[in-house]
Order: structure tokens, then C-alpha cells, then sequence
């Protein structure tokens, strides 16, 4: 299994989908949610390949859909690295 890294982006991403999630669903639900995604990130780092890639939008790119969001990353030689975790935004503007 390679490690993962998660961009500053990534991460304000996060962030981002917890405060609306607590504010639409309540903390308890957006807590769940939240971890979901690092249960992918675990799930990404064992079989990277496996997931869609997405050359379209951006060179190297490949993507998992996590409930109502994608993840967005690349792969390098020993690291993943999580882009970015859009939901239904415009691409152009998030990648």
C-alpha cells in the first residue's frame, strides 16, 4: 500500500462539505460523512488504479465518487495525492 497526501485544497474541501453538512443534516451525520472520507482515502491508497480515470479534465487525474462528492487525485511513485473533493461545483473552476 502507498501512502496518501491531501492538498491544501483537499483539505479546505473537507471543511467545506462538514460545515454544510452539520448545518443541512446536524454534526452527527456530518461527523459520519466526514470520516467516510478517509475510509476512502485508505481504500484510494491500496488499489489506486482501480478507480475512473478522468484524463478529460486534467492530465494524470483519476477519480472516486464518495456519496454525493469525487475525489479527485493523481498518482506518483510512492504517494497519492487528493486534489480536490467536488460535488455538483463546476470542474473548471475547482481543477
Amino acid at each position: 500500500m502507498i501512502k496518501y497526501r491531501i492538498s491544501n485544497d483537499a483539505k479546505d474541501d473537507l471543511i467545506r462539505i462538514h460545515r454544510y453538512g452539520a448545518k443541512k443534516f446536524g454534526m452527527q451525520q456530518a461527523d459520519k460523512y466526514f470520516e467516510t472520507f478517509f475510509e476512502y482515502f485508505d481504500i484510494i491508497a491500496k488499489r489506486p488504479f482501480s478507480f475512473e480515470s478522468v484524463e478529460h479534465i486534467k492530465e494524470g487525474y483519476r477519480r472516486c465518487v464518495c456519496g454525493s462528492d469525487s475525489i479527485y487525485y493523481k498518482i506518483n511513485s510512492d504517494t497519492v495525492d487528493i486534489i480536490a473533493i467536488v460535488g455538483k461545483q463546476d470542474l473548471k473552476n475547482i481543477l
